[in-house]
């Protein structure tokens, strides 16, 4: 009996050395990967810088504690307490996070989640009985060997739970630009090629996709997304009278809307009837619109007097029929560059519409129901990286190529996509070359939802609904079914593989 309590602790501490010292080992030998795989874990991504060398670190420590026999017992409840860490972080993997990411390398690379769980808990069972074994060598109460392990795994468990809720907080409230990655999200569909260059997308919803192209202004195009078929519909009516710059559709069905914000007037029509009515006279002038309803329309304006950039509603309900938001697009250098972005719908029935700035990270949601505006930042550093001169006349340009953080965006009900330009933390460089990066966001949560990668760059203009992403690139669209109904705000693990 003797010699099963000296030999017991003995051959526990040899698995843990070797167990440690293996998974410090590969770590090292991989340390980018497994930065990589830390931001991309839904639970501890905003920390991965500093939990990358830590977890190393302690791995040495405790198996050098190990590796002597007056701090053997230390390192075996240190051992302990890593283990019912590791226990815990997996069980709320499993069991609380938004996704279950891939495997990371090491040990449980070629194990899945619940084996590793299985073989934590072994684990944690080792190092209680190496402790037990020792604490018994040593003649010493029970109730001390029982206080300290109860106080071991409560700080274990405590400071992995802490470090979840804490970091759930900043990656979705505050992100500090580390991307997590929702695995498995889009499975790519036929392309379609288009015949021409010049196309944009004008809406869509479930069964079509709406396109409007800027060489022939009054032609809009139809693609069914079950036959694949081709319709082109060509808009008549009495426009002579009006010196239009920049005609664009756009279509909400079932209605179509024609407008060219240097003339104060917006034309609207039902699909299949090509001889739209005017519904919008002289109520504003606009350089962008997106359709709420079809009564209500997000504007953005310019002052006459300052030229900065002004959002408002245009209601053809009420009266009076525009309602500006002055304080909704901030100045920060200049009240024009710096304000500079882009207006799009919601293709949902929800009555809103949004607003990306091109260059600061940030984007605006006004609601046409309730007539306000929310503000909600996107991930990126909050400087602008813009550099504004204002020239002898009063005019003012860019005097250094500006760093553009938000290219493009699309939204459906609640969620915003964002395509960024911007590469983020621990984000490899040779995925981030060679696609583009798409960050999703809750606008009614007020938090960053996930991102994803689309094999495309150079992308002209994106579109989504509720199943699928639209890309437009030259004269190709390619088409993404999302795997599972990610917009529909469903309260569940979407991401699971």
């Amino acid at each position: 009996m003797k010699t099963l309590t000296k030999s017991i602790p003995l051959a526990v501490s040899f698995f843990f050395i070797l167990l440690f010292i293996y998974a410090a080992a590969s770590k090292m030998l991989d340390f980018e990967n497994f930065q990589v795989q830390l931001a991309q874990s839904p639970l501890l991504s905003a920390y991965a810088g500093l939990i990358s060398y830590a977890v190393i670190i302690l791995e040495i420590v405790v198996a050098g504690l190990l590796c002597f026999q007056v701090t053997r017992l230390i390192g075996l409840y240190a051992s302990f307490a890593l283990m019912v860490a590791f226990t815990v972080y997996i069980y709320l993997i499993l069991h609380f996070s938004d996704f279950v990411p891939c495997s990371c390398g090491g040990i449980l690379e070629k194990m899945s989640w619940q084996q590793h769980l299985v073989f934590n808990i072994i684990s944690v069972l080792l190092a209680f009985i190496g402790i037990s074994f020792i604490r018994k060598d040593r003649a010493h109460r029970w109730s001390h060997t029982a206080a300290r392990l109860a106080f071991a795994a409560a700080l274990s468990a405590g400071s992995m739970v802490a470090l979840f809720l804490s970091s759930e907080y900043i990656i979705k409230k505050e992100n500090n630009f580390t991307r997590r990655f929702l695995p498995n999200f889009l499975a790519e569909s036929p392309k379609f090629i288009l015949n021409r260059e010049g196309y944009y997308f004008a809406g869509a919803s479930t069964k079509t996709v709406y396109l409007g192209n800027r060489f022939t202004p009054l032609i809009f195009t139809e693609i069914d997304l079950a036959t694949r078929a081709v319709k082109h519909n060509r808009i008549y009516g009495d426009f002579g009278r009006y010196t239009f710059k920049n005609l664009k559709v756009k279509v909400k069905a079932p209605y179509y809307y024609l407008y060219d914000g240097t003339v104060p007037i917006i034309y609207w029509g039902r699909l299949g009837n090509n001889a739209p009515k005017a519904i919008g006279h002289n109520d504003a002038y606009f350089s962008q619109l997106a359709v709420i309803d079809s009564l209500q329309f997000a504007l953005r304006t310019q002052s006459s007097t300052t030229h900065m950039f002004t959002l408002g509603i245009l209601d053809l309900s009420k009266e009076p029929r525009l309602k500006l938001f002055p304080d909704a697009i901030s100045k920060e250098i200049d009240g024009i560059f710096d304000a500079d972005g882009q207006l799009t719908d919601h293709q949902s029935e929800m009555p809103q519409a949004t607003y990306i700035y091109l260059y600061r990270n940030q984007f605006i949601t006004l609601n046409g129901k309730l007539g306000t505006f929310t503000r909600q930042k996107t991930i990126g550093n909050s400087k602008i990286s813009l550099q504004v001169t204002k020239l002898a006349n009063g005019k003012h340009t860019m005097s250094a190529p500006p760093v553009k953080v938000n290219s493009k965006v699309a939204a459906y009900g609640n969620f915003i996509l964002v395509l960024s330009e911007i590469r983020g933390k621990f984000e490899p460089l040779n995925l981030h070359k060679n696609r583009s990066t798409i960050d999703v966001y809750d606008h009614l949560k007020n938090e960053y939802s996930g991102s994803f990668y689309v094999p495309e760059k150079n992308i002209e203009e994106i579109a989504v609904t509720r199943d699928f992403l639209f890309v437009l690139s030259g004269k190709t669209i390619s088409q993404y079914k999302f795997r599972k109904v990610f917009l529909s705000g469903e309260a569940e693990n979407l991401y699971k593989e």
